[in-house]
This record gives C-alpha cells, sequence and structure tokens, in this order.
C-alpha cells in the first residue's frame, strides 16, 4: 500500500437536505465520488443528523420543505451550540438577488441554483470546505497557542514566587527567622484579606486578583533587614537608643531597594505587586494610633497591605521564639492583638483575625519551623 495513501485524511462528510429523492440522488452522484454523503429528507431528520456522528463538514440545504424550512432548519442550526459554526449551502430553485441575500444574511456561507450544473456543486463545496479548514486550522492554532501562553506563564509565575522567597529569605536567614515566617505571614496575610472582603467597605478594593497580589508581595516586608549590622540585628538584650533607629531603619531601606529595582522599568504596569511590596515593606511597622514608624502614619492613612501584614507579622513573632523571647500561646497571643485593636491594628483586620483565628491556628501548625538539623540531612 501507497504510505501517503496510508496517511490521507479521510474524506470531509456532507449532509445533503431535500425532501425530493431526486434532487438528492442528482447531488450525490456528483459529490460521493470526492466526499462521504449523508442525507436527510426533512428538517427535523437534518437536525439530528447535524449533531450525530460523523459529524458533517458541510451542509448542503433545500430552501422549499414542508413542515420546516431550509431557513427554520438553519436558525435552529445556529442556536445549537454543537452546530452553530457548521457551514450551511443554500440548494434552491428561488434565484432573485433578494432570495440570495436573505439567505446569506441568516448565515448561509453560499447559495447554488436549481438545477445545479455540476462544476458549480463542485467548486463551490470545495471553497467551502477549505475555508472550514482554514478556520479550523486556525481555531486549533489559537487554542493551542492560549494553553501554551497559560503554561508558560505559570511556568513564570512559579519562578518569580521562588525567587522572591530566596531573596525574602535571606533577610529572614539574618534575623534569626525561618522561611516558614514567610510562608505563614503569607497565609496569614491571604486569610485577612479574604475575611475583609467579605466586608462591604472592602469589598470593591479586595477582589481576588488585588488579594494575590497582596499575597505575593508579602514576603518581601522585611527585605530591608539585609542592611542592618549583625551586631544589632542579632543583639540578644535591648537596643540602644541609636542601636533602635537603626534597626527601624529597615522598613525604610527594604523600600527604597525595592524603588531602585523597578524606578527605571518601563512596563511597571508588570510590576504592580512590587509597588505593593514597597508599601508593605516600608509601613508594616505604622500604627493605627499613628505611634508607628518609619513615617508615623495613622488609620487608613497606612496602605491597606501593610495593615494586613502589620498583624500577620506580630502575630507570628508573638507564637515564635526570639533571641529576646519564648514563644507565647496562641491563646496569649490573640489576647495580645485583640487589646491593640484600634491603637495598634487596623479595627476591621483584628475583627477578620478573630474571626478566622480556626486558621490562623492551621496555618501555624502546618508550617511550623522544625528542630535544627543534627548534622545528618542533607549538606
Amino acid at each position: 500500500m501507497n504510505a501517503s495513501r496510508a496517511l490521507a485524511a479521510p474524506p470531509k462528510t456532507l449532509l445533503l437536505v431535500d425532501d425530493t429523492p431526486e434532487n438528492l440522488t442528482v447531488l450525490g452522484e456528483i459529490l460521493m465520488p470526492h466526499y462521504r454523503v449523508r442525507v436527510a429528507g426533512s428538517g427535523e431528520r437534518a437536525l439530528v443528523a447535524a449533531a450525530g456522528e460523523p459529524r458533517p463538514d458541510l451542509v448542503l440545504l433545500d430552501v422549499m420543505m414542508p413542515d420546516m424550512d431550509g431557513y427554520e432548519v438553519l436558525a435552529r442550526l445556529r442556536a445549537n451550540p454543537q452546530t452553530r459554526d457548521l457551514p450551511v449551502i443554500f440548494v434552491t430553485a428561488l434565484d432573485s438577488t433578494d432570495d440570495e441575500a436573505g439567505g446569506i444574511e441568516l448565515g448561509a456561507v453560499d447559495y447554488i441554483t436549481k438545477p445545479v450544473c455540476p462544476a458549480i456543486v463542485l467548486a463551490r463545496v470545495r471553497n467551502q470546505i477549505e475555508l472550514k479548514e482554514a478556520r479550523d486550522r486556525m481555531r486549533d492554532q489559537n487554542a493551542w497557542l492560549e494553553v501554551e501562553l497559560a503554561r508558560r506563564l505559570r511556568q513564570a509565575q512559579v519562578v518569580q514566587d521562588v525567587s522572591m522567597r530566596a531573596l525574602a529569605s535571606l533577610a529572614e536567614a539574618r534575623d534569626d527567622e525561618t522561611g516558614n515566617h514567610i510562608l505563614r505571614t503569607q497565609s496569614y496575610v491571604q486569610v485577612l484579606a479574604q475575611a475583609l472582603a467579605r466586608m462591604p467597605r472592602h469589598a470593591a478594593t479586595l477582589t481576588p486578583s488585588r488579594i494575590a497580589t497582596y499575597v505575593k508581595a508579602a514576603p518581601l516586608h522585611d527585605i530591608g533587614k539585609v542592611a542592618v549590622p549583625d551586631h544589632i540585628l542579632h543583639k540578644p538584650g535591648r537596643h540602644t537608643p541609636e542601636e533602635w533607629e537603626v534597626m527601624k531603619s529597615h522598613a525604610r531601606q527594604g523600600a527604597d531597594a525595592i524603588w531602585r529595582a523597578i524606578r527605571d522599568q518601563e512596563e511597571r504596569e508588570a510590576l504592580d505587586f512590587l509597588f505593593i511590596a514597597m508599601d508593605i515593606a516600608r509601613h508594616h511597622h505604622e500604627k493605627w494610633d499613628g505611634s508607628g514608624y518609619p513615617d508615623g502614619l495613622s488609620a487608613e492613612a497606612i496602605p491597606l497591605p501593610a495593615r494586613l501584614m502589620a498583624l500577620a507579622d506580630v502575630f507570628d513573632a508573638l507564637i515564635s521564639k526570639r533571641v529576646y523571647k519564648p514563644a507565647f500561646g496562641i491563646d496569649k497571643a490573640c489576647t495580645i492583638i485583640a487589646e491593640g485593636r484600634g491603637r495598634h491594628f487596623d479595627p476591621d483586620v483584628v475583627d477578620a483575625f478573630l474571626a478566622n483565628i480556626d486558621r490562623f491556628r492551621e496555618i501555624a501548625e502546618r508550617y511550623a519551623d522544625r528542630a535544627p538539623d543534627d548534622g545528618t540531612g542533607p549538606a
């Protein structure tokens, strides 16, 4: 057997619709040498055949039929998602310009008048089959491109997220914290934002995409700690006033570092999350009553993502062991945060926290810090 014949595509399928058997015979004799031909003797049968298998690639449809004429058949084909894109050629004895224009307006792709001319029938059928193949190829290519684009965007997102966490981990590692602190605070921010989104006054702002941006930006909240000298960052006792000023500078240093990374970029819309990260880095130590740092902002002058991070960061610090304190229990941490409502923290954020404490507890357990490696693990 010839290899090209074995690999040749199967013939295209045509559906011929006419209530007169003689007309079906004439069209069949013209088309059967070149195509797979199915026939239907009424509009109802045509609708069933068009939606069945093998699915036709083209319909040749008589207009003047009893019970259901070709115009109604075409309207029903277009109303059915399974057959809406099926090309239809009207075949009819009606030969006025108005009849032809009316059929085209209804969605027919071409118009053949009776008595039919074999050469015209073959030429017009071939043209429409080729057009359908081109449309199908374009649709399939577009669908592939959409899938491929989505796949590459997901890959880029994973690389971006991992890179940001790795960068943020540098700051956390210098502060004797762990990468799990990043995962916990990121998750806390997400829970708080989703809870606030259910409040009418925040619903318009906290869309799913905006929440995702907050979550993506959260790991960079303490990136400025890389600029704090070790003897201050790791000091176990109380800082002197001068040392405390240096320690506090990490908020401004982190925001400045992010700004230096994005200020010369032209496509800033793509870096929206970094502008959010800059707000979080600079303002997550501000307090609702204005007593925080570095800018002494108060109430809603503090960017919303920074107000979320303020609570997430303090909660995680309370329940984690630090060089200057033991880990507190979650109940004690809840009491401390509740006492800070309206002073340290946004009242709405505290309410969201208290309403979702079980989720905070679950996150704390899921990403709990493990004991230090005993040296037997991988290097």
